[in-house]
This record gives structure tokens, C-alpha cells and sequence, in this order.
């Protein structure tokens, strides 16, 4: 049997065995893929009234997946006996029944206007799951190290990588194949077969390439380390080759080009947008403690380099992040993404300098602070859904009391409009937290101030956006967009005689509406600009023109009041969300549902969307 023939037994044989390695793991995946084929199964008005019951298990038995493996991860590396095994397993099995019991009774929360469910969960729910599975995950990098004196991270990160990769390669490679059959019988033998076939078919091979994954693994158990596990910890030739002289470079260069900006910000003062800065600092420490970490046992020249180097100067660009935190906090206070920029400093800050002092024996401290920072991002006091809140309501109450617009806890509109610094100001926190979800907001704050005429006739003017980088990255962003939705309110129809939904028609395949009157037969036209989805209405009356209108004029009034500088979804009213037609023979009332305007400032174009 050849080395490829004898590898693809290996893969085959240990997912077969992971089976009866991780049973517990196996379990809480079997029954995520049996949920996830119920769901598919149940067509849409069966299954929304169960989806709150649906992600309560996805999540608990993704979780109890990972938790799972963990657990049994940790006895047998350490203990190596069978009634710990068990208990493991049975520890498994329970943490994922205390996750969905958790999420079903404290998860929930009232939808928002506009959702169908009876109950959703909670994104705060989401998220403490979420940290859940990367601490469980986390502490398998550490179980899964040997010895157990010293764990060595950098092995066992590349072996969890390796499992990764190699298994999603096997999943893809079975479900195009499957896949594939499954056309080929639809084309030839029975062209009724249901499209959810494809997706039976992607749930199943999601299970296999799980099963595929845990069986990469070696045999925790073994105390000395067996051919198997040198084989899945040692890094390929050409993984030397991509870390060492392929992704080392380009880090470095990366370090070049943020030492430039750093003199550049001492000579000029120039600072970029906030959130563009905010995703590469958070690429630039994260990747580059990652790579340190993949290099630990490179000899080349430039991975000692590498390691020698980076932390230093990694430290002396953190410096300069911070301060573009201290400008940004200062101009709009503390938000989720300075929340989580704080986050990534802290981490980046720490684990860098544990580098310079224990090098490798570092990776372990690394982790648990990894853990220390997820779990401290959820918890109620300081997680990320209560500080920035916090710090947005203090300074919205500030701009507001120094306005004489909140007076012994009562909104009272303004007597005069503010400047237009308070005014942009008072906009965007207002906007913050009226979309903050799971947080706890002051008394007199109402979720409805988003809207623009509620915003206008509590605040005493309208909504000002702030035109320079702010939390949204306006400006300096290529890509921006304005959405609006009619918020929920009702509509006079008095002295109309029909209401048409163009939905319906839609439905029947035609491209027109068309109504019966007194007159004659009335024909409506809705037709779009292929280059920039302007739409036109036109009205015939037995084939006689009555009116035809772009829309051209209503789309520039709403990019007036709702500027392309951020990308938030704000509810309007009928005021902006409506245009009124009148000729001599008809009057039109043209009601939207949502308006989407995206601008792409590269190719300077912009695209509108009105449903």
C-alpha cells in the first residue's frame, strides 16, 4: 500500500475511532446535525414558531461538543483511567444540558419591531456562549499539550490547525462528491427531487468532517509520545517554508510600514480613520503573536529574527494605538469598538512583553489570558454591553444638561438649536444607544429616538451626523450606506379608493400592477435604472399616459437628511418614507418599506435600492 493510500486509512480509521475516543463530543454533534435537519425539514411558518427552542440546542451542543472534548481531552492526558473516562464524558453530556437550560429559561428577550418570533435570544445570551466554547477550546490547546509538566502550546496549536485544515479538505472533497450524485440523479432519474436534498447532504458531511477533525488526534493517553503524534505536531517542509520565509516577511513589512506611520503622527499629526486603524492593530497583534508562536521551533535566520525583534517592536507601535484610543475616546467616549480595541491592547500589550521575559514558557500565560479577557468581555458588570453604555449615557446627559434639555431627569426639547458640534454629538449617542441591545438604559431614554421625526420633536432638531471619522468611520471609509425602514405606525387612507401591493403581482410573475375602476383599466409601470436602480413609476389609463415620475427628487431629499456616513439601520416615518403624486385624474400615494442607499466611494458610484 503506498504512503497516499495508507494516509487516507489513517483519516478514515481515526474517525471511526472517535467514535469510542470522544462519545460524549460524537454525541452533541450527532444530535446538532439531527437539529439541524428537523429545521430543514420544517418548511418556514412550522418552523419560526420553534426557532428560539432551535438555536437554544444548536448552541448548548456546540457547545457541549467542545466542552466535550475538552474534558475528555484533559483526563486522558493526565490520568489515563477508565472512571474518569466515564465521568468525563458524563461531565459533557451534563454541562451541555446546564447550556441549553440556561439559554431556554435566561436567553430570551422581546423582539424587535418587526420580527416574527415570539422569543429570540438574547445577543447577550449569544455571546456568553460563544466566550463559553473559546474558554473550553482554549483550555484543549493546554490539555492537549504533553508533557503534562510543561504543556508546549506551539505543537499543539499547529496540531489543532493541521486537524482543521486537513478535515475541512475531506468535508468539502465528500460533499462536492455526494453533491454531485445527488445532480446527476435530479437531472436524469427524478427531476421532483427536493432541493433540501443539498441540504441533508451538507448537515451529514458536517457531521463526518467533524468525526474527520477529533479522529486527526492522537491517543491522548499514551505518556510517551507515540510515531502518530510526532507526525501530527511536526510541521511539513513547506509549512516551514510559508511561516519562515514567506509570512515573516510580510509581518515585517507590516511592522515597517506601522513604524512609518508612527513618525508620521510625531511629524504631522495626521491620524487615520479609527476603525480602520482598530482592525489593523487588532490584525497586526493577534497575527503576529500567532506567527511568534508557529515559530517557536524555527532555527532559520529570519524566524529568530522574528522572535527576537517583534515584541519590541510591537510595543513601540501598541504605544502609539493607545494614543489613538485616548483621541478617539476623547472626541466620542467609549463604544463597543473601542470597547474590544481596549480588549485586544490589553492582550497584545501583555502577551508581548510576557514574550520578552519567558519566551516560549509565555504561550500557556497567553492563553489563560485570552480566557481571563473573553470572560471578563461578558460578565455583568464591565462586559461589553454595559461599559460602553455607561460611558455614552454619561456623556449624553452632560451634552444634554448643558443644553438645558434634561431637567431633573425629564427630556426637555431645546429653546434654541445647539451648535453644531452638540448637535452631531447628541445624535450619536443618542443613536448608540437606542441600538444597544441587553443593556440598561436611563429612565427618560426612549428605543424610538432613532426614529428621525420622534429624534425632531423630542430633542427640538433634527438628527445631525457628525461629518469627520467618528465611531462609524465615515469619511475616510470606501464603502458607506444609508438604511431606513418604515417604522411601525399607521397610515391614513382616507379619500384614497385602492390599495395595491406590487408583492402580489410580483408573485404572479408579472411586472405590473393593474386595476379595474370606473374609468377604465388602470396599469402600473415600476421600472428601475440599470446603472443606479433609480426607480420610475408610470400610470395608464386604457392605454392612455396619466402620469409618469422618477424618483429621482425623492431620493435626493432622503440623502439630505440621512447621509452615506454610516452604516446603521435607522426606522423612519411616513413622512420621509412616503412621496404623494397628484394629477388632474389621480392622486398617488407611493409608501416604502425600506430604502437602502450604498455609495462606493472608490469607483464613486451609489446604488439605490426602494422597496
Amino acid at each position: 500500500m503506498n504512503s497516499f493510500a495508507r494516509s487516507i486509512m489513517q483519516i478514515v480509521q481515526g474517525a471511526v475511532k472517535a467514535f469510542t475516543t470522544f462519545p460524549a463530543a460524537i454525541a452533541c454533534a450527532a444530535a446538532f446535525t439531527a437539529v439541524t435537519m428537523v429545521r430543514i425539514y420544517l418548511d418556514w411558518p412550522q418552523q419560526k414558531d420553534y426557532l428560539f427552542l432551535f438555536n437554544c440546542l444548536h448552541w448548548s451542543l456546540g457547545f457541549g461538543a467542545i466542552f466535550s472534548t475538552t474534558a475528555i481531552t484533559a483526563v486522558q492526558s493526565r490520568y489515563n483511567d477508565k472512571q474518569a473516562f466515564i465521568l468525563a464524558n458524563i461531565v459533557g453530556i451534563i454541562a451541555a444540558a446546564i447550556a441549553f437550560g440556561s439559554l431556554f429559561i435566561w436567553g430570551g428577550r422581546a423582539p424587535e419591531v418587526g420580527q416574527i418570533s415570539t422569543n429570540v435570544l438574547s445577543d447577550l445570551a449569544e455571546m456568553r456562549i460563544i466566550m463559553a466554547m473559546l474558554v473550553s477550546f482554549l483550555a484543549f490547546l493546554i490539555f492537549a499539550g504533553w508533557p503534562k509538566e510543561e504543556p508546549d502550546l506551539a505543537k499543539s496549536l499547529f496540531m489543532t490547525h493541521k486537524a482543521f485544515f486537513i478535515s475541512t479538505i475531506y468535508g468539502f472533497v465528500l460533499w462536492g462528491g455526494i453533491a454531485s450524485v445527488a445532480a446527476a440523479i435530479q437531472a436524469l432519474l427524478y427531476q421532483g427531487m427536493s432541493y433540501n436534498v443539498y441540504s441533508y447532504i451538507a448537515a451529514l458531511t458536517g457531521f463526518l468532517t467533524f468525526t474527520i477533525y477529533l479522529g486527526y488526534f492522537p491517543d491522548f493517553r499514551n505518556a510517551e509520545s507515540d510515531e502518530r503524534r510526532l507526525v501530527a505536531e511536526r510541521q511539513p517542509r513547506f509549512m516551514e517554508i510559508l511561516f519562515g520565509y514567506i509570512m515573516v516577511p510580510i509581518m515585517l513589512a507590516l511592522t515597517a510600514v506601522l513604524l512609518l506611520w508612527a513618525v508620521r503622527i510625531v511629524t504631522q499629526g495626521v491620524w487615520p480613520s479609527f476603525m480602520r486603524l482598530s482592525g489593523i492593530a487588532a490584525s497586526y497583534a493577534i497575527g503576529g503573536i500567532w506567527l511568534h508562536t508557529m515559530l517557536t521551533h524555527h532555527e532559520g535566520k529570519m524566524a529568530v529574527f522574528y522572535r527576537k525583534y517583534y515584541p519590541f517592536a510591537a510595543l513601540v507601535i501598541l504605544g502609539f494605538e493607545a494614543w489613538a484610543l485616548v483621541v478617539q475616546l476623547g472626541k466620542y467616549g467609549l463604544k463597543t469598538t473601542e470597547y474590544y480595541f481596549c480588549l485586544t491592547w490589553i492582550f497584545a500589550v501583555v502577551s508581548v512583553i510576557l514574550l520578552v521575559l519567558f519566551k516560549a514558557a509565555a504561550h500557556r500565560k497567553i492563553i489563560i489570558l485570552i480566557a481571563i479577557l473573553a470572560i471578563c468581555s461578558v460578565l455583568p458588570a464591565i462586559g461589553y454591553n454595559v461599559l460602553p453604555v455607561k460611558a455614552q449615557t454619561t456623556r449624553l446627559e452632560k451634552m444634554l444638561a448643558s443644553q438645558n434639555m434634561l431637567v431633573e431627569g425629564k427630556l426637555v426639547p431645546a429653546s434654541a438649536e445647539p451648535s453644531e458640534k452638540k448637535r452631531e454629538g447628541i445624535t450619536d449617542a443618542v443613536n448608540f444607544l437606542a441600538y444597544s441591545t441587553d443593556a440598561e438604559l436611563p429612565v427618560w431614554f426612549e428605543k424610538n429616538f432613532a426614529n428621525g421625526e420622534v429624534f425632531k420633536s423630542k430633542f427640538g432638531f433634527k438628527q445631525t451626523w457628525p461629518k469627520d471619522d467618528s465611531f462609524y468611520g465615515t469619511m475616510n471609509r470606501v464603502y458607506l450606506s444609508t438604511s431606513l425602514y418604515l417604522s411601525a405606525t399607521p397610515i391614513d387612507i382616507k379619500g384614497y379608493e385602492w390599495v395595491l401591493k406590487p408583492q402580489k403581482f410580483q408573485e404572479q410573475g408579472l411586472p405590473w400592477g393593474e386595476i379595474k375602476g370606473k374609468k377604465g383599466t388602470y396599469k402600473l409601470t415600476w421600472t428601475t435604472n440599470k446603472q443606479d436602480g433609480t426607480p420610475s413609476l408610470q400610470i395608464t389609463l386604457d392605454g392612455r399616459l396619466l402620469l409618469e415620475q422618477s424618483f429621482k427628487d425623492y431620493i435626493a431629499k432622503i440623502e439630505a437628511a440621512y447621509p452615506a456616513v454610516h452604516s446603521k439601520t435607522h426606522a423612519a416615518g411616513l413622512a420621509d418614507m412616503s412621496v404623494t403624486l397628484e394629477t388632474p385624474e389621480i392622486n398617488i400615494m407611493v409608501v416604502f418599506g425600506e430604502v437602502h442607499i450604498n455609495l462606493n466611494n472608490r469607483e464613486n458610484k451609489t446604488n439605490y435600492n426602494l422597496n
